[in-house]
């Protein structure tokens, strides 16, 4: 099955990321979230074609001093709960 998945904005609220960290942050949300989808799976409802509008993701907490690797990889996985099983 090959999965396209295009996010136009994600919204980070109450993060504050320098403009430095936002590529590495960038990178290892689609690293993590690549590795994610290629060893689950996807949703029943999300298994048809199609586009979505909107999709929800999970929740996490801040402290405000997660490195951008570790902070992508937790966004990540809070993306895939929206999506995988």
């Amino acid at each position: 099955m090959n999965i396209s998945i295009h996010i136009e904005r994600l919204i980070l609220d109450g993060l504050s990321l320098a403009q430095r960290d936002r590529s590495r942050l960038q990178a290892a949300i689609e690293e993590e979230l690549a590795r994610l989808l290629a060893n689950g799976s996807l949703a029943v409802d999300l298994c048809t074609p199609g586009m979505l509008p909107r999709l929800t993701g999970g929740t996490l907490e801040l402290t405000g001093d997660e490195e951008p690797r570790l902070l992508g990889k937790r966004i990540a996985e809070a993306i895939y709960g929206g999506i995988g099983v």
